[in-house]
């Protein structure tokens, strides 16, 4: 698969605007991105945009923080479903998982998976909060509640991916659930060597880069 495949095309800024959402989209269909991944206000912009592609939509909810009910985080994701979008990019409930409260962090990603039916959800995990042992139980969380994607982070939490989180992350799924890198991925040699290590998916602000400076 070639790396253009590989990319979420994102744009998550809160000064995004619609011009630059429509860039997003436009570009997208130039490079043959795999997704956009956009905040919930413009899923139906971008779906719009790429009414006759093959790109999918990924929205992100529950974002930044995670610390939403869990009633506004399934309302959040079942909205951006009925708007048009594909994918849905949840981040769980760091507070929670720190506190040993681990059931109602695995109901909550069950509750929302459920919500969104045969549509794909990535559980993103906010790594650079969490120690080893509590990145190694939001993966099997996240395995556990049927979610199909653990994601390294949101980007906007202070660190973003690792070779060595992603590691972990791949020593705990296996072939459990797949794995999206994103964060801080900005040139083809990093994005290659998370792909080598079994990554199914990169989240970019930086797709158009890694494409064209191959």
């Amino acid at each position: 698969m070639e790396l253009n495949q590989y990319i979420d095309h994102t744009l998550l800024k809160p000064t995004a605007t619609v011009e630059d959402i429509k860039k997003l989209c436009t570009e997208a269909k130039q490079y043959g991105f795999y997704s956009v991944c956009v905040n919930g206000a413009y899923v139906g912009l971008a779906c719009s945009e790429l009414m006759k592609s093959d790109i999918k939509i990924a929205a992100v909810i529950g974002f930044p923080l995670g610390a939403m009910t869990t009633k506004a985080k399934v309302f959040e994701a079942k909205q951006c479903i009925d708007d048009g979008a594909n994918e849905i990019d949840m981040v769980l409930n760091i507070g929670l998982l720190k506190s040993g409260y681990h059931k109602i962090v695995q109901d909550e990603i069950a509750l929302i998976k459920k919500a969104i039916g045969d549509n794909v959800l990535k559980v993103i995990l906010e790594n650079s909060y969490l120690t080893e042992e509590e990145k190694k139980i939001a993966c099997q969380l996240s395995i556990d509640a049927g979610a199909d994607f653990i994601k390294t982070s949101t980007g906007f939490g202070g660190g973003g991916a690792t070779i060595e989180d992603v590691k972990l992350m791949k020593e705990v799924a296996k072939d459990a659930i797949q794995i999206k890198a994103s964060g801080g991925i900005r040139d083809v040699e990093t994005a290659m060597q998370y792909i080598n290590m079994g990554v199914s998916r990169l989240g970019t602000s930086s797709g158009v880069t890694l494409v064209t400076s191959r």
